[in-house]
C-alpha cells in the first residue's frame, strides 16, 4: 500500500522530483485540461512501464532509450487517436501537449529508474502511483489556477462550469498566465514538501 501511494508526497512526480512541469505550467487552466491531460499520462505510463517490464531482460543495454522511447510512442499514439475520436473538444483543448507525452520525463524516467529493473506487478504499481501523484499535482495546481484566475471550475469541455460567486467577476488574472503558473506550482511544492516532512515524522 505504501509502494501505491509513494506518488502523493514522498514521490511526488511534480512537487518532490519535480518532473513533468512542462505540462504542468501549460494545461493546468482547467481542471477538465489537468483531468484529461492526467487520464493520458497514467494510461501511457502503465502501458509503458508494462511493455518495458516485459521486454526488459530482450532489450539490448547499448539500444535501451530508442527502444524506450518507441515503446513510449506507441502508447501516445494511440492515446491521442482515442481522445481525437472519442473526445475531440479536449483533445483540441490539450492541443500539442499529447503528442509531447513521448518526451515526457517522468514516463521515461520510470521505464529507466524502475520499469527496466523490476517485475511487471511492481513496475505497474509504480506505474500507478507516478500516476496518481501526478493527477493530484496537476488538479491541485490547476484547481488553484482556474478557481483564482477566472472564477471557474471546468469539468466537462461543453458545459459543467462550475461558477464562483464573487471571483467570477473580479478573478485574479496573473493567474490565468505562465506568471500565475510558477507562482501557484511554487507555492504547492512548499506545502506538499512541508507534507511529506510533517507525516514522515
Amino acid at each position: 500500500m505504501n509502494s501505491l501511494f509513494k506518488g502523493l508526497l514522498r514521490e511526488n512526480p511534480i512537487f518532490v522530483l519535480a518532473l513533468g512541469l512542462c505540462p504542468s505550467l501549460a494545461v493546468s487552466t482547467t481542471v477538465n485540461n489537468a483531468l484529461g491531460m492526467s487520464a493520458a499520462t497514467v494510461v501511457v505510463l502503465m502501458g509503458s512501464n508494462l511493455v518495458i517490464s516485459l521486454l526488459r531482460k530482450q532489450i539490448p543495454d547499448d539500444i535501451h532509450i530508442p527502444a524506450y522511447i518507441v515503446v513510449i510512442a506507441t502508447f501516445v499514439t494511440l492515446v491521442d487517436m482515442v481522445m481525437q475520436a472519442y473526445l475531440p473538444a479536449l483533445s483540441e483543448s490539450l492541443g500539442i501537449f499529447i503528442p509531447l507525452i513521448v518526451v515526457n520525463c517522468i514516463i521515461l524516467g520510470r521505464a529507466e529508474a524502475f520499469a527496466s529493473k523490476n517485475t511487471v506487478g511492481s513496475s505497474l504499481v509504480d506505474a500507478l502511483a507516478m500516476g496518481i501523484g501526478f493527477t493530484v499535482g496537476l488538479t491541485a495546481i490547476a484547481l488553484v489556477r482556474e478557481v483564482l484566475g477566472a472564477g471557474t471550475i471546468t469539468i466537462f469541455p461543453d458545459g459543467g462550469v462550475i461558477t464562483i460567486p464573487g471571483l467570477s467577476e473580479a478573478p485574479a488574472l496573473v493567474f490565468a498566465f505562465p506568471a500565475g503558473a510558477l507562482i501557484v506550482v511554487g507555492f504547492l511544492q512548499a506545502f506538499f514538501r512541508w507534507l511529506g516532512e510533517a507525516t514522515s515524522k
